[in-house]
């Protein structure tokens, strides 16, 4: 307000202070700038052709991070949602495991039934919306027959239920148990543990379930991945496509490692979807650790993408 009247004035700009660009921090540079690589120059000049900025950068981070949890003979957990299964990215995933750069999954309820339908009919994910209309959805009997024989071994034998699913998987000797991430967690001897929560998964609706066996087999697997977790020192954990559960699990079966006694300090975290939710910002990335990177995109897209720049980088496909 500049006089009587209460009006303003334009503001004289004759004031302003200035100062050299010289001068000036800047948050981007020509030393930054992506490079334009080419096809005959391999997938190495692809990545060191990326920016350095954003989240290339932050992408370039989770494959130094990754690698260096390989080299270091550390963990490298994936902690998955059902999507990454129907994006027909569990070849990837397998291939990582066989070569011991992924050394623990973690999944929920949803993403162990689609990993056991394509383990037995190669396929998977029925039209909700349809099959909703005259109370068909999930009433597929084989699923359900399968997860309450597994739940049932897995508490008997106190295995839990990710490695009673594998070794079910493997004697049924489905016809795609190839495809399979239970299966090959069975076969690797690397573990895979499942958490369910009761009534989110289409066998919870059948009468033949028991939710005492579900439950006991998945709080076994609770504890196992808690007995992994106490191990993540100088690891990395990705949440990839899980929006609540698994993050939850995650800061739980850390606070049990951590109360034990177990020194977990040093570690990544990553946390890989198509949208960056709330649980898994604060739970993955904020809250454990102040290392911790987003990664949005798509799962089909970026997850391909994220294991070319992990060999490339520990140099296998070189020869």
């Amino acid at each position: 307000m500049n006089d009587e009247t209460g009006t303003f004035k334009p503001l004289d700009l004759g004031r302003i202070k200035t100062y050299s660009i010289k001068e000036r921090k800047n948050l981007s540079n020509a030393n930054l700038f992506a490079k334009p690589a080419l096809p005959s120059d391999g997938i190495h000049a692809f990545f060191d052709a990326l920016p350095d900025i954003l989240a290339a950068a932050n992408l370039r981070k989770v494959i130094d991070a990754i690698a260096l949890a390989y080299r270091n003979k550390r963990p490298v957990i994936l902690a998955l949602g059902a999507h990454v299964i129907k994006c027909g990215l569990s070849p990837l995933i397998i291939d990582l495991m066989q070569r011991r750069i992924i050394t623990a999954l973690a999944m929920n309820g949803a993403t162990a039934i689609h990993d056991y339908e394509v383990a037995l009919i190669g396929a998977t994910s029925e039209d909700v919306a349809a099959s909703l209309k005259d109370g068909s959805f999930g009433m597929v009997k084989e699923t359900a027959e399968t997860f309450q024989a597994a739940s049932a071994r897995g508490v008997k034998e106190n295995t839990g239920l990710g490695r009673a699913l594998g070794e079910r998987i493997i004697g049924e000797k489905c016809d795609y148990e190839d495809l399979s991430l239970l299966a090959w967690g069975t076969k690797l001897n690397i573990p895979v543990t499942v958490h369910v929560a009761i009534g989110t998964d289409t066998i919870h609706m059948h009468p033949n379930v028991s939710g005492r066996d579900v439950g006991e087999s998945s709080h076994i697997d609770f504890r196992i991945l808690a007995s992994v977790v106490s191990h993540l020192e100088g690891g990395v954990w990705l949440n990839v496509g899980s929006a609540v559960v698994l993050p939850e699990v995650f800061l739980k079966a850390l606070c049990i490692a951590r109360n034990v006694g177990n020194k977990i300090e040093n570690f990544v975290t990553v946390n890989m979807d198509m949208i960056q939710h709330y649980r898994p910002q604060t739970n993955v990335l904020k809250r454990p650790t102040s290392q911790g990177y987003a990664i949005t995109g798509h799962h089909e897209i970026m997850l391909p993408l994220l294991r070319m720049g992990i060999l490339s980088k520990i140099g296998i496909g070189d020869e």
